[in-house]
């Protein structure tokens, strides 16, 4: 009999023989339900393979926990020391450390212990040979654009999340001298236009998929061809903070750059905040860890503890939330107080066949747009119980918002209304409480938006009645309409 299991992520089947009876098959079966990347990377002592010769690790004690971990303690330790010994002048300790990465400690800016257990266990959960942790997502974001010099240019999604196109609208270019211009990358013939006409001069593709918070999907092969087709110097960045990577890794479909904001999913709960990036390319990877200590975003020990061991449960995490959101999608396309739903996993979804084929799950981020208009979004918003009305996404607590008036307050109204980004759309991060009671949650305060809106069009119809003086007709005051 066959079992699913996973090596490296990739998912295979166990010979176990005649050892297992059917009721055991279907135990395991009904046991591991996960359909996300694998969790391999939660096991694997050294997941970063790296060169010993361009590296300096010492290959023969690289792979050994035993060497780096003398106590055997399961839980990687908090290194809070901001300067490490040095036996010899110039002569970084530890290089033999995988966790150094071949560069020993010197200074916790430039390495430390903690961060470096959890770049490394990023990068195999998204499947890359480098990660390079940051402060926030902000800062990776940051990150990526240092790789780039005054005069070149970014093409980036033009349904991106609010804080990333006031950097790119606010700072990188006027401050930094460097192009921006926003193109809906659904539209290839759109994006192909734009990149010839930025001729040389376009060096990053910033691309969203699913967008925040339009929730569109792009396929990410297909742009990673076109560019290395069109425009074979520019990188594609790949912002992969909604599906996390456990359910998507972009790497695999042709980006350059993988960006997370560490803050949601991959530790997701509500008290991180902190950015990665992620790349197979060794240049890249060098020049961003040169980035890291010259500019000095780091994370500190303590937040890459909380990270990691939020990583942990990405997979336990993401399945349950997703379930749940796959529930919550189909029930508002139900309601009469909901228009319009937008979920990757719903066959409504304009990208629907993309997000199937590319992702190894839907997600838990939905957006719905409300009956009425901005007062009935309050009204919703306001009376919800469960979801907490907060910015942010990816904890394990549901968190409802108004995007238009939030996270994206920032956005030029025009680029609003061009997105549909208007005061009725709300955008759920679902999280992993009980689905009846998150549902029982929007069931009320869809009704509350509802009954409002309801009462404001019988008081709307009531002002069109004619007005009577009352007596103009024997019998009463008003018109007969029998």
């Amino acid at each position: 009999m066959t079992t699913n299991g996973s090596t490296n992520g990739q998912h295979h089947t166990i010979n176990l023989g005649s050892l297992m009876t059917s009721a055991v098959e279907s135990a395991i079966a009904e046991a591991d339900i996960y359909h996300g990347s694998g969790t391999t990377y939660l096991h694997i002592d050294n997941p970063l393979k790296v060169s010993s010769s361009s590296n300096n690790i010492d290959d023969k004690n690289s792979n050994s926990a035993a060497h780096h971990n003398p106590t055997g303690a399961v839980v990687p330790p908090i290194s809070l020391a901001t300067t490490f010994k040095q036996s010899t002048p110039g002569e970084p300790s530890a290089r033999g450390d995988p966790n150094s990465f071949g560069l020993g400690f010197e200074y916790s800016r430039t390495g430390n212990p903690t961060r470096g257990v959890f770049e490394r266990a990023v990068a195999a959960a998204e499947k890359a040979k480098y990660c390079v942790a940051f402060s926030s997502g902000s800062a990776a974001t940051s990150a990526v654009v240092h790789l780039l010099t005054p005069g070149e240019r970014i093409l980036s999604i033009d349904d991106v999340y609010g804080g990333t196109q006031r950097y790119f609208r606010k700072v990188v270019n006027p401050r930094m001298g460097i192009e921006i211009d926003f193109v809906d990358f659904s539209n290839n013939q759109a994006v192909l236009s734009k990149m010839l006409t930025g001729g040389d001069k376009t060096k990053l593709l910033w691309l969203e998929t699913p967008t925040n918070p339009t929730l569109k999907v792009t396929d990410i092969e297909k742009v990673s061809t076109m560019t290395k087709r069109f425009n074979a110097n520019a990188l594609l960045c790949v912002d992969n903070t909604f599906c996390s990577p456990y359910f998507q890794n972009p790497l695999e479909h042709g980006a350059d750059i993988v960006v997370h904001s560490v803050t949601k999913y991959i530790n997701g709960h509500s008290d991180v905040v902190m950015g990665v990036v992620c790349t197979n390319d060794e240049e890249i990877y060098t020049q961003l860890r040169f980035i890291q200590n010259g500019v000095g975003a780091v994370p500190s020990p303590f937040d890459c503890y909380l990270a990691h061991r939020g990583l942990k449960t990405l997979h336990l995490r993401m399945e349950a939330a997703a379930r749940n959101a796959n529930a919550i999608a189909l029930f508002l396309e139900d309601h009469q107080g909901v228009t319009k739903v937008l979920y990757p996993g719903l066959k409504s979804h304009p990208q629907h066949d993309i997000a199937t084929r590319q992702q190894n799950g839907y997600g838990a981020m939905i957006t719905f747009y409300c009956i009425g208009k901005r007062e009935q979004s309050a009204i919703l918003l306001q009376n919800l119980r469960v979801f907490a009305l907060a910015e942010s996404l990816g904890a394990v607590e549901s968190l409802a918002e108004c995007p238009s008036l939030m996270t994206h307050a920032s956005v030029p109204d025009e680029q609003r209304a061009l997105l549909g980004i208007d005061d009725t759309l709300i955008r759920l991060s679902v999280g992993i409480e009980s689905c009846a009671d998150l549902v029982a949650d929007l069931d009320n305060a869809l009704n509350a938006a509802l009954k409002n809106k309801q009462e404001q069009d019988k008081q709307k119809q009531s002002s069109f009645l004619p007005k009577v003086e009352s007596g103009s007709r024997e019998g009463g005051g008003y018109w007969d309409w029998s």
